[in-house]
């Protein structure tokens, strides 16, 4: 599923982008509703944008075929599981694609439910049996069906807007401490975007905990389309990775089933739970 890696990258630079535009065109010197609904177009646009690009620049960051026409028993395979999942989960066939990585890992993504992407890794084929593979596939359909990627572009929509926001208001309120009008201007203009960086990162807290949230949805949906104890066995898989090169490029890294992270500020950044409280929650609920 699209986590945030690649929502956040361009979430941030459209909100640098935006705060410039905003102080060029003293689009932020007006009403305070009048800023608040820039603050929201420009929020809720680089949110959408980055979901309506999502499918295009995943296939081309992880390097992704996409199966076609499948050639081979495998390719068949994978086609075949993903329909069943999406049929039983009521949502249109994604495309299916496969990216060459050793590390196991796979992701989903795409703007509409029923034009999504599903892809794995050739490290993952390698190094799970069918089963467990099977329950990777379902995990990552049940983020299509949950609607993931708009909720989480949603909630970055909201929280761009209020980032963008209150950075004005604050740093109005800096600046009105100076009287010099030179310095209250430059004042302004600085401490709002340095503003916005501190706010924008609180915010990406929020967005992750929504993120963690999800993930232990989808892993749900894995189970109940296989089994617990198979969704179980390929969240265990995951502890064991194969090769220290990354399965996804940095940017990217928050999409796949497999966390791919460093843990920081006691797990508040993360992307994922850990694998141990996913398992630990599959088999409370089993």
């Amino acid at each position: 599923m699209m986590r945030i890696g690649l929502l956040l990258a361009t979430n941030f630079a459209v909100l640098m982008v935006a705060g410039v535009i905003m102080s060029l065109l003293g689009l932020d010197q007006g009403s305070t509703m009048s800023m608040l609904l820039f603050c929201a177009l420009f929020g809720f646009g680089g949110s959408f944008v980055s979901l309506m690009m999502s499918k295009s620049m995943a296939k081309r960051g992880s390097g992704t075929q996409i199966i076609e026409n499948p050639s081979n028993e495998i390719e068949q395979w994978l086609h075949d599981r993903i329909a069943v999942h999406a049929e039983a989960s009521g949502i249109g066939m994604p495309e299916v694609g496969i990216f060459d990585s050793p590390q196991p890992n796979a992701f989903a993504t795409g703007w509409n439910k029923n034009k999504s992407l599903v892809a794995v890794s050739t490290g993952l084929m390698n190094s799970m049996n069918r089963t467990e593979v099977d329950a990777v596939l379902a995990h990552e359909i049940g983020h299509v069906a949950n609607g993931d990627m708009v909720t989480l572009t949603l909630i970055q929509g909201i929280t761009n807007t209020f980032v963008l926001f209150f950075a004005r208001i604050v740093a109005g309120a800096i600046a009105g401490a100076s009287k010099n009008r030179a310095m209250q201007t430059m004042g302004y203009r600085m401490s709002s975007w340095a503003l916005q960086a501190l706010f924008g990162f609180l915010a990406s807290i929020i967005v992750m905990w929504f993120s963690r949230r999800r993930e232990f949805r989808a892993d749900e949906a894995g189970a109940r389309l296989t089994s617990p104890e198979a969704m179980a066995s390929a969240l265990e898989r995951l502890k064991n990775p194969v090769s220290d090169r990354d399965a996804l490029p940095e940017g990217m890294a928050a999409m796949g089933i497999s966390p791919n992270f460093k843990s920081r500020l006691g797990g508040m950044l993360a992307t994922h739970p850990s694998l141990d409280d996913r398992i630990a929650a599959l088999r409370a609920n089993s």
